[in-house]
């Protein structure tokens, strides 16, 4: 898996400038981080403290989930720096330092090394690839580094890649796509499931999570559909699906793939003879996409900011990120780095240190509430047990402001009976 690394999928995003770091911002910040960073304990023309709490966050900034990402190191940064306005870790403070992974594993495992052997990180949390995960994950925990994970993944929980450093604090496929699949099979009446895939982890993992949820309802595959990651022209996978005749088309992919897959699917009408399902529907993509093309279209979620309705620390993490990008909500895959981050800092205030064993410790023992409502790390193989929302996009008539763009069907929350078990991982009872 690879892309090009000038490509960069959220050029075109209209959403951009007002919805997560702007580019011309960004290549400003980052150009003084890397400053700072070759200069050695001066920081923005302050003196570091040799004893700052160093987060290190590898994100795709380039590619077709650059503008998840970007919202991911917006929202990291709130964790940041309410960390600092509270005092730290006994006067510690701390600091998120951002690099680019370009959605590629060999490049994501380059920069967390640097991360850590270099820049002296303490902790390690990002990643937006189910792949590139578990790059950063082998080369963090085999050096005693907590990598927190904020992107989807099965794998990552499986016996075979986990270790007591490695903690998941995004939703997995098989609690996704299950949350969605179970929603959309049980509401349909007919049985035909067509899947468009992207051909690496998270495609083929969320197809798997699909096909779980439709045992129980007698879900029949009439065609599995996989394309190249970073497809623009659907043209020629469209025509496959129709052919088969679908009830149900289950889109498992992401990003800039999501949103072309859906814009395409639109324009063929195919809204008007199935069902159309995006394990985690997004809200960046539905920005850019608009109500029209995404109308109906149904799928799961991690979060939307309409939770600040019912949940306080949504409306606190929602005020705070509006302050910060002239009153636009933040978004659900950007929530992700605000607790991946929060939790690894409370999780260090609650140790009273930094070092890796005694965190993973406090880590294991949290019960969090950062903007979703309660939170924890399952003991066997750390996957943060949570709520997990049903949404289906509005159209134009049905919302209150620009951002509302999904009604939250159902809020399914947090339960170890959404994973899978922890025999099935391979992890001893």
């Amino acid at each position: 898996m690879s892309t090009k690394d000038d490509q960069n999928g959220t050029d075109g995003n209209r959403t951009e400038d007002r919805h997560g770091l702007n580019r011309r911002d960004f290549i400003k910040t980052s150009a003084l981080g890397m400053a700072a960073v070759a200069a050695g304990p001066w920081i923005g023309g302050f003196a570091r403290a040799q004893d700052t709490i160093r987060i290190g966050f590898p994100v795709p900034l380039t590619g077709p989930y650059g503008s998840e990402a970007k919202e991911q190191a917006a929202c990291a940064q709130i964790a940041i720096d309410e960390f600092n306005a509270a005092g730290g870790l006994d006067g510690r403070m701390a600091e998120l330092l951002v690099r680019d992974d370009k959605l590629k594993p060999g490049e994501a495992a380059k920069r967390t090394l640097e991360l850590i052997e270099k820049d002296g990180v303490d902790f390690v949390c990002g990643s937006l690839s189910a792949s590139v995960q578990l790059a950063v994950n082998s080369v963090a925990t085999e050096r005693g580094i907590i990598y927190n994970s904020i992107s989807q993944s099965d794998t990552i929980n499986e016996a075979s890649d986990f270790t007591k450093y490695t903690f998941h604090e995004a939703m997995n496929p098989h609690m996704t796509a299950g949350t969605a699949g179970d929603y959309a099979f049980s509401r349909n009446q007919g049985k035909k499931v067509a899947y468009l895939v992207a051909d690496y982890a998270y495609g083929h993992e969320m197809m798997r999570g699909f096909k779980v949820a439709g045992e129980q309802y007698g879900m029949e595959t009439v065609a599995e559909v996989i394309h190249p990651l970073a497809a623009q022209d659907f043209s020629t996978f469209l025509p496959r699906i129709m052919a088969a005749g679908p009830d149900i088309l289950c889109l498992c992919n992401f990003g800039l793939d999501q949103l072309n897959s859906i814009k395409q699917a639109h324009s063929f009408g195919m809204k008007e003879s199935m069902q159309l399902v995006a394990p985690a529907l997004l809200y960046n993509q539905r920005l850019a996409g608009g109500p029209d093309v995404f109308e109906g279209v149904v799928g799961a979620a991690n979060y939307h900011w309409t939770l600040e309705d019912s949940v306080a620390t949504a409306k606190t993490f929602n005020d705070k990120y509006r302050e910060r990008h002239d009153g636009a909500p933040p978004s659900d895959y950007g929530a992700y780095g605000y607790a991946g981050v929060g939790a690894l800092l409370q999780a260090a205030k609650d140790a009273g240190t930094t070092r890796s064993d005694p965190v993973v410790e406090a880590m294991e023992a949290l019960k969090y509430n950062l903007y979703k409502g309660p939170e924890y790390f399952r003991q066997c193989d750390h996957q943060a047990v949570q709520s997990v929302l049903v949404v289906e996009s509005k159209p134009a008539s049905a919302m209150r402001n620009e951002y509302d763009v999904f009604e939250v069907k159902e809020v399914r929350e947090a339960s170890e009976s959404m994973l899978r078990s922890c025999e099935a991982l391979g992890h001893k009872a």
